[in-house]
């Protein structure tokens, strides 16, 4: 049937496809460390910018700034970060990593490293800058862009 919407090769399924295979690669190598792509974006910009509140962390790491605080609340529970409230506005809450937060961020590094690697290992050089250059600019200049 011609009429037929070929939705293997529609952009948004690829992408979700793509973001799949992401997750599942991100929790085989760093699964071991409990935590999730998020939770480690967020541990990452801490150790980047410590000190940072709620959010501007929530735009930075392109998370809804409405949900970042359960997310954050398990990180807390896990002893890895902490928040108070700043001392010029009590509404907003400042986020730093705590000593054993920054350890368990730096040891999932490597790991994280390696899900780089493991999803562009099909593809050559040239390629993969082509990859990355074409989803940076497809964020950055979409609409819908949490960080533009």
């Amino acid at each position: 049937m011609s009429d037929r919407f070929a939705f293997e090769r529609a952009p948004g399924h690829l992408i979700r496809r793509a973001h799949q295979i992401a997750v599942a690669v991100f929790t085989e190598e760093v699964g071991a460390h409990g935590v999730t792509p998020v939770q480690f974006a967020i541990l990452n910009a801490l150790m980047q910018q410590p000190g940072v509140d709620q959010v501007t962390l929530a735009q930075r790491v392109a998370f809804d700034a409405a949900t970042i605080g359960s997310v954050i609340g398990r990180l807390e529970k896990k002893g890895w970060l902490r928040r108070q409230a700043d001392a010029a506005d009590r509404r907003r809450r400042l986020l730093w990593l705590t000593a054993e937060g920054e350890r368990a961020a730096l040891a999932m590094i490597p790991s994280v490293g390696q899900v780089q690697q493991r999803l562009l290992q099909g593809l050559d050089h040239a390629e993969r800058q082509q990859l990355l250059a074409l989803l940076d600019k497809l964020v950055r200049h979409h609409p819908r862009s949490l960080s533009g």
